[in-house]
């Protein structure tokens, strides 16, 4: 039975979700020291915390988003949580990651949101560019079984009471290797652009997760 395609899902390597474009933008227009401080954050129904503070170190998540992205394949399909993220042409060769924009895992979009820990694996079926088929079964949970937020924030640098909100979770198929990182938006006592009141924030893809197949 096939999945279904949500309204709300990342996209192939050439659609990028709107909504989550727009929301990244106001992040950025804002700052991060915009966003709520809070000492009693969301909560899930069986009472764990949705967001962090510093107070909670080491971080950790039980919500996330997610995006998946497709280069240098054919026919491209990456199936997560009853959701095809991904859709490409069986006839037409995705564009390498090498034409990609070098800050494309920064900016790339993980459209599918409030995803809970943890759904079944991503299935991922494509061929690579000489043609060959593949199919993989990635399992998100298993690679982040100790729950941790991945970053390279020192707890020093961020605020005691901002919020971490959900990271994201991206899966990147790369003609024959699978990638997995997580990218989450810390915020900083420290400018990361000296000058820019509107970098106060590191959002840096971390790698988890790596396959050759």
């Amino acid at each position: 039975m096939e999945a279904q395609t949500g309204a709300c899902s990342g996209g192939s390597a050439r659609t990028r979700p709107i909504l989550a474009a727009l929301v990244a933008a106001s992040l950025l227009t804002m700052g991060c020291q915009g966003m709520a401080e809070t000492g009693q954050g969301p909560r899930t129904a069986d009472g764990r915390r949705i967001d962090n503070t510093v107070a909670d170190w080491p971080l950790r998540f039980v919500q996330h988003n997610f995006g998946a992205y497709c280069y240098s394949t054919y026919g491209c399909r990456v199936d997560y949580n009853g959701f095809r993220h991904v859709d490409d042409p069986a006839d037409q060769l995705a564009p390498s990651s090498e034409g990609i924009h070098p800050d494309a895992r920064k900016n790339s979009p993980a459209g599918y949101l409030g995803i809970m820990n943890f759904p079944g694996p991503a299935r991922v079926t494509w061929r690579s560019a000489d043609g060959e088929r593949h199919e993989a079964m990635v399992d998100i949970g298993e690679i982040f079984r100790d729950g941790l937020i991945l970053h390279d924030v020192p707890r020093a640098d961020i605020p005691e009471r901002v919020s971490i909100l959900n990271p994201a979770i991206l899966l990147e198929v790369d003609d024959r290797t699978i990638n997995v990182y997580m990218r989450a938006f810390i915020p900083t006592r420290s400018l990361r652009t000296p000058g820019n009141p509107h970098s106060d924030y590191r959002e840096d893809p971390v790698l988890a997760w790596t396959r050759t197949y």
